[in-house]
């Protein structure tokens, strides 16, 4: 499966940097932090296209406002989206920006008119956030569009990824993957549930990854070693910019450390290989192997006292010990003498 260019199997985690709200309504700050991306190691930056009138109403009844020990108590959700939205009349210089420096751009469309307005940009993929995962005809509009579908689960029931996965198959579209997700700002570790990576590949057969949520980059890390193929994170230029999604975001120094690490852990999961390379087989010179430790007269026989197991390797492999205790020697051995095959 590929996004974009980026072969999930060939070519290891794609990490995502999550603009989000993080331009704090600056286009110049929005452009810094995708160069800034680019250059932590990110293979793609990612937008989010909705406007407040997309999302919810206008309205300060009490369902309408945020509560419950959230980053956005006392808001409602129109003054947050108001606040935290990417203005549409940015998107054409933010992809052409993104596409000439080398780091691959797309977004979250919340509505039909989002993907309908993100379609003339040609987007590599297009993600569904946790909260939208229940918009079916959100997902099966935007999965007919051919273009990678990666679906965060935060929300998410069990019969509701099942559905969203047959939607997206519904309308021709296999190339799927599945975030798992906590949708809390920030993410408590224990509720992180990374074990549920594991068992969404075995159950479904698709993509799988992360959007994290987490402080740090713990779990990324954790992650990746579970079988994520993405990964996503908030990315900030600079945490003293504040903003919505401030304080759950990493900036230039973590995001970098975050890449950095998760890189390594690729490198140490590698792949399932038990045969021997040529810097490992020189190694086995220093296994142990058997030598004759007491010279030894032809007539005589091999006891534990004249055969050892003892470093270097050259000799005969230690199994064979047992079997050729009690033999008679066919010629004379002194100490150091490699025990060879033909002695047996």
């Amino acid at each position: 499966m590929k996004i974009g260019s980026f072969d999930l199997q060939r070519d290891g985690v794609y990490i995502i940097a999550e603009l989000s709200a993080n331009h704090n309504g600056s286009l110049q700050t929005a452009l810094d932090t995708i160069k800034a991306a680019k250059e932590c190691g990110a293979n793609a930056i990612k937008l989010q296209t909705y406007k407040a009138d997309t999302l919810t109403l206008n309205c300060k009844n009490s369902d309408f406002m945020i509560d419950g020990g959230t980053l956005w108590d006392g808001k409602s959700l129109y003054e947050l989206y108001k606040e935290a939205y990417t203005p549409w009349e940015w998107h054409e210089e933010l992809f052409s920006y993104a596409r000439k420096i080398g780091i691959d751009i797309f977004s979250t469309p919340f509505d039909k008119s989002a993907v309908d307005f993100l379609e003339q940009f040609n987007p590599s993929a297009y993600k569904i956030a946790s909260f939208e995962i229940t918009d079916y005809e959100l997902v099966r509009y935007a999965a007919s569009k051919g273009k990678t579908i990666i679906i965060s689960t935060g929300i998410a029931t069990f019969d509701e990824i099942e559905d969203v996965v047959k939607i997206c198959k519904e309308v021709g579209n296999e190339s799927i993957v599945l975030l798992k997700c906590t949708s809390a700002y920030p993410a408590p570790l224990e509720e992180a549930n990374l074990a549920t990576i594991v068992n969404m590949r075995e159950t479904f057969g698709i993509g799988v990854g992360f959007s994290d949520h987490t402080l740090g980059i713990t779990a990324p890390i954790v992650a990746t070693t579970l079988g994520a193929q993405v990964i996503e994170k908030h990315f900030i230029l600079d945490k003293s910019i504040g903003g919505p999604d401030c304080e759950f975001s990493l900036d230039k120094k973590e995001f970098s450390l975050m890449v950095e690490k998760v890189r390594e852990t690729q490198k140490l999961i590698g792949e399932v290989d038990y045969s021997l390379n040529k810097k490992r087989e020189e190694q086995r010179r220093f296994s142990r192997s058997l030598y004759v430790s007491k010279d030894i007269k032809k007539g005589e026989r091999f006891t534990a006292e004249n055969i050892k197991s003892v470093r270097p390797g050259y000799g005969l492999h230690p199994k064979y010990l047992n079997e050729l205790l009690g033999k008679v020697a066919t010629k004379d051995y002194k100490l150091g003498d490699r025990v060879e095959k033909d002695t047996l």
